[in-house]
C-alpha cells in the first residue's frame, strides 16, 4: 500500500502537478480538505522537505480523524519523520498506526518503520546496546506476525546483522578483559556470545578465547570442552588450530570433560539441537 501511495503522488505530480494545489500560508489550514492537505504533504515529501511533510500529514489526523486520508497520512508521517532522521517521532507515528489500524495493509510497514527507528541508530549509540536489543524485538515481530509480508525477509537479514553487532560488542569487551588479565570477566563475555549469539560468525573466536581464558584460570575441563566444540563445528578454521596448539602445548586434547556448561552444549550439538 505504501508503494502505491508514493507512486500515486509521483503520477499525480507528473500529470497535474502537486504544486498546483492552492495552499497559501495566509489561509487557515482548516479551510482545506483532507485530500488538499495530503497533496501538499506529498509535494513537500517530493521536495525532500521531510519535516514539513510530516507536519502536514499530522494535520490531516488532527482535522479529519478516522478518515481514510488520516489513515494514509499517519503512515506517511511515520515515513517522513524517518527520512528526517527524527526516529522518536517516526516510532511514535508508526506505533499509533499499529494501535489504530492493526489489521490494515500497511501494518507490516508500520512495524518495519518502528524497527528501523531503532536499527538505524545502532552504530550511532556506541556501547549502549539497549537500542540494538529493541531493534531485535521489533524485527522479530515482523518475522513472526507478518511472515508473508514483503518486509519479512529483509527483517530477517537485519535481525541477523543486529545479532552479529551485539556479539561483536561482547567480543570487544571480552578481548579487553583478556588482555588485562581479567580472565573470569573475559570468560563471562565469551560465554554470552556462545549462549545468546551462537548463530553469528563470532562464535569460533569466542570458543577459542574461552580456551585461552579457561587455561589461564586453570579450568582444564572447560578449556578442553570449548576446544571440542571448535573441533566438531569449526575444525577447518584458524581458531581451532590455535586452540589445538594451546591445548596440545599443555598435553591436553580438545575433548569434552566433566559436567560443565560447555559439555552440555556439546551433547546438544551431537543431537543436532544447538546450531
Amino acid at each position: 500500500m505504501i508503494k502505491k501511495i508514493l507512486i500515486f503522488c509521483v503520477f499525480a505530480t507528473t500529470l497535474i502537478g502537486c504544486s498546483e494545489v492552492k495552499f497559501g500560508l495566509e489561509d487557515p489550514i482548516e479551510s482545506y480538505s483532507a485530500k488538499e492537505i495530503y497533496d501538499k504533504a506529498d509535494l513537500n515529501l517530493k521536495q525532500k522537505k521531510f519535516v514539513k511533510a510530516a507536519e502536514y500529514y499530522g494535520e490531516i489526523e488532527r482535522l479529519y480523524p478516522y478518515s481514510e486520508w488520516a489513515k494514509r497520512g499517519l503512515i506517511m508521517q511515520a515515513f517522513s519523520f524517518h527520512k528526517s532522521l527524527d526516529y522518536p517521532n517516526s516510532r511514535s507515528s508508526a506505533q499509533r498506526y499499529l494501535d489504530f489500524y492493526p489489521a490494515a495493509d500497511d501494518a507490516a510497514y508500520a512495524q518495519y518503520l518502528l524497527a528501523l527507528s531503532y536499527y538505524d541508530q545502532i552504530d550511532e549509540i556506541g556501547r549502549d546496546q539497549g537500542v540494538a536489543t529493541k531493534a531485535l524485538e521489533a524485527l522479530r515481530v515482523i518475522v513472526e506476525r507478518y511472515p508473508d509480508s514483503e518486509y519479512s525477509q529483509v527483517a530477517k537479514l537485519k535481525f541477523d546483522r543486529t545479532l552479529d553487532h551485539l556479539a561483536t560488542k561482547e567480543m570487544e569487551v571480552g578481548r579487553y578483559y583478556l588482555e588485562k588479565g581479567h580472565y573470569t570477566a573475559a570468560a563471562n563475555r565469551f560465554r554470552i556470545v556462545i549462549e545468546d549469539f551462537k548463530s553469528t560468525n563470532q562464535t569460533p573466536e569466542a570458543l577459542h578465547r574461552l580456551v585461552e581464558s579457561y587455561l589461564s584460570l586453570g579450568l582444564i575441563e572447560e578449556a578442553q570442552s570449548a576446544g571440542a566444540i571448535l573441533k566438531l563445528n569449526y575444525k577447518s578454521t584458524d581458531w581451532y588450530n590455535d586452540s589445538y596448539n594451546l591445548l596440545s602445548g599443555q598435553g591436553l586434547k580438545p575433548v569434552p570433560f566433566g559436567t560443565n556448561w560447555l559439555t552440555t552444549i556439546y551433547r546438544q550439538m551431537i543431537k543436532g539441537q544447538w546450531l
